[in-house]
């Protein structure tokens, strides 16, 4: 029987897993989310904050391996092709991480106008009644993390396995998910701790970042599209 052999050795590896939750830390911004979560379940208890942030970071898990794994063949399935996906989910990336990194005080304005519309609702329902809606979607795994998410996958390589580079993004997202889970566990002290200074110094820092991400995955969607038109031409 083949032995079958993880890249745990590969540099490839390991820096696709630490440029994936760059990426993904930096769209995510957990230690904001916390500070606001901190807010939002002021009134529970410590156990019950503690239930709720870990059932939070398993959803999220959930969600970023759907994203991962499965978003990018579905595209694909309908006729996108590859370079067309790396490019537009590239600008998408680049975009995004341009604004926060300008103005990380209206991502913050945002999610608290969402506190205020489903905050009655946090404080009223059940732990396990809201850890999936509001709080893992759309509060923590919003549309601009799953479309970052596709777009890493869609930058998968075109030779060879993709498994490896699958399993570099999973396990990013493995990583991902228990910070959230860490940090949403003890958001009643980052408030105190890191200060709305701190958290936006933290947000510009991963937005800087994921704009270089958006960029590099850009640069390498024009090569997957221009290459056969090269390659056509010089034959």
């Amino acid at each position: 029987m083949p032995t079958i052999i993880l890249p745990l050795a590969d540099a490839d590896f390991y820096h696709t897993v630490l440029l994936t939750f760059s990426a993904l830390f930096a769209i995510v911004n957990p230690v904001v989310n916390a500070i606001i979560f901190g807010q939002i379940t002021a009134d529970r208890t410590h156990p019950e904050r503690m239930r709720l942030a870990r059932r939070v970071g398993l959803y999220s898990l959930a969600l970023l391996l759907f994203s991962l794994w499965v978003s990018s063949y579905v595209l694909n399935f309908f006729g996108i092709s590859l370079g067309a996906l790396q490019v537009a989910g590239g600008l998408i990336i680049a975009v995004g991480a341009w604004h926060l990194l300008h103005t990380p005080e209206k991502r913050e304005v945002e999610k608290q106008s969402q506190v205020r519309q489903d905050g009655r609702t946090v404080a009223a329902e059940n732990v396990n009644d809201i850890a999936f809606f509001p709080v893992s979607i759309p509060f923590t795994i919003g549309p601009g993390t799953i479309s970052v998410c596709i777009t890493l996958s869609a930058d998968r390589p075109t030779h060879g396995s993709v498994l490896p580079y699958l399993l570099a993004l999973s396990t990013a997202a493995v990583v991902m998910a228990i910070t959230i889970w860490i940090i949403f566990s003890f958001a009643d002290r980052l408030a105190p701790l890191f200060g709305r200074t701190g958290a936006r110094a933290i947000t510009r820092l991963f937005a800087l970042l994921l704009l270089c991400i958006g960029v590099q995955i850009v640069a390498g969607g024009v090569e997957t599209l221009l290459l056969p038109i090269i390659a056509a031409a010089k034959g």
